[in-house]
């Protein structure tokens, strides 16, 4: 969520004025980094990937749709910078409705379809461990569906919001604002339940699979667990990203719109929360950088997939052909 004002400093309902101005320059800055750094891992990575022969399972539908995901917000990326950049140059600037919808659903497609579709893949390397007797192709079905079902979610989701937005604000001048002030109360907090849940649920789904992988593979012997050290690294990695990325941006945005929509009336929390919106906004958008690590191991996961059928294929062909020639034993 985007409370950020057009002018430099902001009031809350109990009189506090919180300043904002620096954002304008400090989310060039930001933005543009991350758009160099996701652009250029995001591509090298899908590079690899195409590079590599590998077979149609649920690890490769959810990390095609991260990428596509990743890929939506990295487009975006210079639309918001260069509204900040006219922001901060002239605050007569107003982009237009339809700029504003789509800087807000392509935001939140990127954001809750890369935390929904990571929380699939630590289900997915669960039900790997402790379902393995699952036929892949069933599973890969399975997955192409769900998917399905995340974007409808998803976009639901990222155009409720902006609409929210819109029927809560007259003025022209609110593009990135979601507002907070006065009769607008009921919309930001009903739009902060939706993206908190949006955002636990996903967390909670992961947390489970995470300790249940734990759990199978602790029963294990040794041996049982070298063979699951790549779905253990890709675990890791998953959880980092909620933990690094959407973990502290969800947390400071409840503490920062309860403070500015004056449900909690602490002058001192509305500062800090400010202070540390933009820096967590930013922590949340690079995790488009952080996903090529993703892609890195299950691209890992998948080759040995791969190349796991192609030696099973040819010991069957090995086999049959003995069966259909058993002579071929005897003679010199």
């Amino acid at each position: 969520m985007d409370l950020i004002n057009n002018t430099a400093a902001i009031r809350t309902p109990f009189n506090c004025t919180v300043e904002i101005g620096y954002r304008f320059t400090y989310f060039q800055i930001s933005y543009s980094l991350i758009f160099i750094c996701g652009l250029t891992s995001n591509g090298m990575a899908l590079w690899r990937l195409w590079l590599m022969p590998w077979t149609l399972t649920s690890t490769a539908v959810y990390m095609a749709n991260l990428a596509v995901v990743d890929l939506f917000f990295i487009l975006s990326l210079p639309l918001r910078i260069y509204y900040y950049y006219n922001r901060s140059q002239s605050m007569a600037w107003s982009p237009g409705s339809v700029f504003c919808v789509l800087t807000f659903a392509l935001k939140y497609i990127s954001m809750y379809g890369g935390i929904f579709f990571l929380a699939c893949i630590g289900l997915d390397r669960y039900f790997a461990v402790t379902r393995p007797v699952l036929r892949r192709p069933k599973q890969a079905h399975n997955a192409c569906m769900l998917s399905t079902a995340i974007w409808l979610l998803v976009l639901a989701l990222s155009l409720a919001l902006p609409f929210m937005h819109s029927a809560a604000s007259n003025s022209q001048y609110t593009c990135l604002l979601d507002p907070s002030l006065g009769p607008h109360r009921t919309f930001i907090l009903g739009a902060l339940g939706l993206i908190l849940v949006a955002f636990l649920l996903p967390a909670f789904l992961l947390l489970f699979s995470y300790c249940r992988v734990l759990r199978v593979l602790g029963r294990m012997p040794h041996r049982g667990k070298g063979r699951h050290r790549r779905t253990l690294t890709l675990i890791y990695s998953v959880l980092g990203i909620f933990l690094l990325c959407f973990a502290p941006y969800h947390t400071n945005l409840l503490c920062y719109t309860l403070t500015h929509v004056g449900t909690v009336p602490s002058c001192g929390l509305a500062k800090f929360a400010s202070a540390l919106h933009p820096v967590m906004l930013s922590l949340a958008s690079a995790n488009c950088c952080l996903n090529p690590l993703v892609y890195y191991y299950s691209s890992s996961l998948l080759h040995k997939v791969t190349a796991s059928r192609q030696s099973s294929q040819e010991t069957n062909t090995s086999f049959n052909s003995k069966r259909k020639h058993p002579i071929s034993k005897v003679l010199p």
